[in-house]
């Protein structure tokens, strides 16, 4: 939903400079829209933390997943959430290689203990963007740390990194 609500945003603002005011402010008032659903489908109070969203069971489903940041990448969240879900990322998911994809074990490669380029990216701009410095620099010096170790050992770069 988050890259959803970005891309609103983005023709709402292309069509504000083309000059096309109605259809800018359908797409600024649809991204105003997303942003609500954002906070009130996937924004977890008791948890803190942003969860998927299963409509069919009208439900949030519980897995802890990286996906999470996109709200901070997007800055749709307060600071107070953001900080909220600094911690979690810090004390769940941050390991010596960077952030794990998912806390769950699966064997499939988009779970524990991977971690995708990506979505490093998404976390560490995230985290920029609501001023957590320590823990965004933290998850850079892992992620470098952990790149360049498997280049040393392999000659090579991945799509993903045991983290």
């Amino acid at each position: 939903m988050a890259l959803l609500y970005y891309l609103e945003v983005v023709l709402a603002d292309a069509f504000r400079e083309s000059g096309n005011d109605p259809e800018s402010m359908k797409y600024h008032k649809q991204s105003l829209a997303r942003k609500g659903a954002i906070l009130k489908y996937c924004w977890s109070e008791e948890q803190g933390f942003f969860f998927d969203y299963d409509f069919v069971a009208q439900k949030q489903k519980q897995s802890f997943t990286l996906a999470a940041a996109f709200p901070l990448f997007f800055e749709i969240v307060t600071s107070d959430q953001a900080k909220v879900v600094g911690k979690t990322l810090r004390d769940k998911f941050l390991k010596p290689g960077g952030l794990t994809t998912t806390l769950l074990h699966s064997g499939q490669q988009w779970d524990a203990p991977n971690g995708w380029a990506p979505l490093q990216w998404i976390a560490y701009c995230g985290l920029l963007n609501y001023g957590l410095e320590d823990l965004a620099n933290q998850l850079k010096t892992n992620w470098v740390n952990v790149n360049l170790k498997v280049y040393a050992n392999s000659g090579k770069m991945t799509e993903k990194y045991d983290v």
